[in-house]
């Protein structure tokens, strides 16, 4: 599946909020998401722009492969692979130990608190994630998963959502990468401690 989202940087999401459940969002519980991001032992990540993550959502772990962005999109556009590796601490611990033995290194780990609101507009189903990531900032990300052929009108109508939504400040820079730029504080943690 191709994952189309943009990211917009907004302190206050009550506006946002409001317009999304009177369109019918039905809003999940608050939650705590930890990426623990690596690097592959035949490629630089950040050189070739794709992503590998354990992510640690309460007691899931998922492991989520993003290939490059796509050249040209007014969205960010790209492969999105995900496999649920277990729950609970051990089968964060096993997978981690594993991707240390393939020759995986840890780069960063970023922690956010997500607010997703789910809903339909235009014929796709769309994630609305309201994320507060420390000292970096408070983000709406608009996302839709899509098959190749209708990765056009996907991206049409995320657009169109985040105009509807009044979203302005678009934000084109990964969480990783902005808590990269930082200098260094609480928010982000280098290594993969589970």
């Amino acid at each position: 599946m191709l994952e189309v989202e943009n990211k917009y940087r907004l302190s206050d999401w009550t506006r946002v909020r409001v317009l999304l459940v009177e369109w019918g969002a039905h809003p999940q519980p608050l939650r705590k998401d930890t990426d623990h991001y690596f690097n592959a032992p035949d490629r630089d990540f950040a050189a070739t722009g794709e992503a590998f993550r354990l992510r640690r959502m309460g007691t899931m772990n998922m492991l989520t492969y993003k290939g490059p962005r796509r050249a040209g999109t007014t969205t960010k556009t790209r492969l999105e692979l995900e496999l649920c590796v277990g729950e609970g601490p051990e089968a964060a611990t096993t997978a981690v130990k594993m991707l240390h033995g393939l020759g995986y290194t840890p780069v960063a780990v970023v922690t956010k608190q997500r607010e997703v609101l789910k809903f339909y507009r235009a014929g796709f189903a769309f994630e609305a994630c309201l994320d507060d990531v420390g000292t970096v900032g408070r983000f709406v990300e608009l996302e839709i998963l899509t098959p190749e052929e209708t990765y056009p009108q996907a991206e049409a109508a995320l657009l169109q959502v985040a105009a509807e939504l009044g979203l302005t400040d678009l934000e084109r820079k990964s969480y990783l990468e902005l808590l990269l730029c930082q200098p260094k504080s609480g928010t982000i943690r280098v290594g993969s401690g589970i």
